[in-house]
């Protein structure tokens, strides 16, 4: 048959409609690949009850495998029924040039591995991760790593590339004795991001004055996110006796906290859908993410599209949308003194604050393109 410049195969366990910073980075990976010629198949898990098979999606040719969902989803193990068998089998009517593997920590990862390895394929394991995966339960956690460091060592036994997403992620690679090759990025298609914006006017919706500094937070309400630090910040009084108001958006275990917390410069939307969030990001003045760990920040990258910098703490995609202060703030920890001192030294310094507006806008729109990180997903294969 006729054959295209190249053939990658991905390997994700989470993929649409599932809500995930990994989803839409494959998908916006697979979007930019396809622009270059490239033939792409996704092979995922059917997590979110779509329908095992193979199809067309919004342009993509997509395989969803049987699986049963654990954890609300967020461990899909596959169900290895005939349909299983079959749908794998189609993979083997391309001439492939690479398969790319999302993180080490499914079991879909090593089906992919062994895919490539049966085929002698190259295989590449980009990992999205910068800490242990974490639930916040200390047993539940004990029994995670014990699993994370166990398919780990199974993942590292193929001897595929390994990547990080973000030099976060190659440091904490190492952790496990593994030498990255190098960083594949989280990327996002800047001015795309601002124009799906709804137009919600957020400032007029819950009554907050033009003349307030808003500080947005965009998440899921779970611990590890730091909500606890950005309650405690904004009960502070260096924050009370000036005009900073916080808006926060997202659902989780923590919502009841969070709306008992809401108070005249608090204010919580609850779930909100992607045009929301970039009509929030766009209107907000500073985003803050006190967060424990992230691979690289998704919202991160959002945020910066919108010209909206970020106090954030030192975690995955910080360092790189973040190199010194002209660009945004990296706190140290996730504690609420770090958020005060930080979101009142912008207050009080509207200059810096639209310094890092600016740059960090630029930033996005030159460098965390989705061809650049395509380009350099061929890369790895050394393809072109």
């Amino acid at each position: 048959g006729y054959v295209m410049s190249s053939s990658i195969c991905i390997f994700t366990h989470h993929y649409h409609p599932q809500l995930s910073g990994i989803g839409n980075f494959v998908d916006g990976l697979a979007h930019a690949l396809t622009a270059r010629g490239d033939r792409v198949v996704i092979v995922t898990t059917d997590s979110m009850r779509v329908g095992v098979g193979h199809s067309i999606e919004n342009g993509l040719e997509v395989i969803r495998l049987p699986c049963i969902s654990l954890l609300d989803g967020r461990l899909p193990l596959p169900k290895k029924n005939s349909d299983y068998y079959r749908l794998l089998q189609n993979l083997d009517d391309y001439e492939w040039n690479g398969v790319l593997i999302n993180t080490r920590l499914f079991p879909l990862s090593l089906e992919g591995l062994k895919f490539a390895a049966d085929h002698n394929i190259k295989a590449v394991v980009l990992d999205h991760g910068s800490a242990y995966l974490s639930f916040n339960q200390p047993l539940l956690d004990f029994f995670v790593r014990r699993y994370e460091d166990w398919i780990t060592d199974r993942v590292k036994s193929f001897e595929p590339d390994f990547y990080g997403i973000s030099s976060k992620s190659v440091e904490w690679l190492q952790h496990f004795n593994i030498a990255a090759k190098g960083v594949i990025s989280n990327s996002i298609n800047a001015s795309f991001y601002r124009s799906i914006s709804s137009g919600r006017d957020f400032r007029s919706e819950l009554g907050i004055p033009q003349s307030s500094l808003v500080v947005a937070f965009v998440g899921r309400l779970i611990p590890e996110k730091g909500i606890n630090s950005i309650i405690e910040a904004a009960r502070a009084k260096d924050i009370t006796k000036r005009d900073i108001c916080f808006v926060l958006a997202g659902d989780g275990p923590l919502a009841n906290e969070v709306k008992e917390a809401c108070s005249s410069n608090l204010f919580w939307l609850g779930r909100c859908n992607t045009e929301d969030i970039s009509s929030l990001l766009q209107q907000a003045d500073v985003l803050c993410l006190p967060t424990r760990s992230e691979g690289f920040s998704t919202v991160l990258l959002e945020a910066s599209a919108c010209g909206t910098p970020a106090v954030v703490t030192d975690v995955g995609g910080a360092r790189e949308l973040i190199p010194d202060d002209s660009y945004g703030m990296i706190i140290q920890s996730m504690s609420s003194d770090e958020v005060v001192l930080a979101l009142c030294r912008l207050f009080d310094d509207r200059e810096l604050l639209s310094l890092q507006s600016r740059n960090s806008m630029a930033l996005v729109e030159n460098r965390y393109s989705w061809d650049a990180t395509a380009i350099d997903v061929e890369k790895s294969f050394c393809i072109r």
